[in-house]
């Protein structure tokens, strides 16, 4: 645990550190933010803060992983390519919007090519080398998918990816929201002896604790597609690698109310022609009825954490 604590301490310094450089950096090259016109009123005054601010906790984490954890082999250099990999799609996306000057990056077939590959790279490393069962919460069973573990998988990476980077829409929730889980994924790759992987979350929850520094309201920086992907290919590696997909449903609840609340806005209008929230992902409903910004992250934030401590209860081998 010890190491793990370290790694967090060593990846909170290094995003401190980068905070002056990066942040004023993207101001000066134009690396603003583009607003989608049909938000929230109030997110318009924040057309213009610099976006990809996630490269600061993915630099961060490489640095963290090769100081901390010089081999760099098996699960955690699998961890790190995927986690790499989405955040280079979304620093593309990021790049689109930036030189168009509109929410409107890579198209969505060209991201789902992409998320497929790296969902591809981590499922057939798990298939080959720990092999095709999961566990289920609640008990000390496992079930052996098979040959269906491959499409399973990517399909449960590629809707996790997504998921994150939909609750990426306010300040510091998504980083605060995936804080909580990296701490759960923490304590609980230290309990099953996987070092490794352990010091991968230290350094993500203790980057993103950095982070919160300048993207917690009002945000100084947003971390853009390319920190909310590459959180996304984080936490899916670790529930592949941990062989705990169902359990990120539970501890991830947050991520999914937010895709679900999507997935109902959009069917609700198309076979009615009537919305069911104000507006989606759920975090803007809450906003137009009155919500603060800090309220709905904190809302979402202990929802978050009541679900981690339900998690390890789910966890009983």
């Amino acid at each position: 645990m010890k190491v793990t604590i370290f790694s967090a301490v060593v990846a909170f310094l290094i995003v401190l550190l980068l905070g002056p450089i990066v942040i004023p950096a993207l101001r000066r090259f134009k690396f603003g933010q583009s607003i989608r016109e049909e938000g929230p009123k109030s997110h318009q005054v924040k057309a213009g803060t610099p976006t990809m601010g996630g490269v600061m906790f993915i630099i961060s984490l490489l640095i963290t992983s090769i100081v901390v954890y010089q081999n760099i082999t098996g699960p955690l250099a699998v961890a790190l390519i995927t986690t790499v990999g989405y955040g280079i799609i979304g620093l593309l996306d990021d790049s689109l919007k930036i030189i168009r000057r509109k929410n409107l990056g890579l198209r969505a077939y060209q991201k789902l090519i992409g998320q497929v590959t790296f969902a591809l790279i981590l499922t057939v490393f798990a298939y080959n080398n720990i092999g095709s069962d999961i566990h289920i919460p609640f008990t000390s069973s496992f079930i052996d998918l098979g040959w269906f573990y491959i499409p399973f998988m990517v399909f449960v990476i590629v809707g996790a990816t997504n998921s994150v980077n939909l609750t990426d829409g306010l300040d510091g929730l998504a980083s605060g929201v995936t804080l909580i889980i990296c701490v759960f994924f923490a304590v609980v790759t230290f309990g099953l002896g996987k070092g490794d992987l352990s010091v991968f979350c230290g350094a993500i929850a203790g980057a993103l604790l950095g982070f919160l520094k300048y993207n917690s309201y009002p945000a100084k920086v947003f971390m853009g597609d390319t920190g909310s992907l590459a959180l996304g290919g984080a936490i899916s590696a670790l529930a592949v690698l941990l062989k705990m997909p169902f359990i990120l449903l539970i501890v991830g609840l947050v991520y999914v109310i937010e895709v679900l609340s999507v997935i109902i806005q959009v069917t609700s209008f198309k076979l009615t022609g009537k919305r069911v929230f104000k507006m989606s992902p759920i975090h803007h409903h809450f906003e137009y009825i009155g919500w603060h910004e800090t309220k709905i992250v904190s809302m979402f934030c202990i929802i978050t954490a009541i679900c981690c401590l339900i998690g390890f209860l789910a966890i009983s081998f």
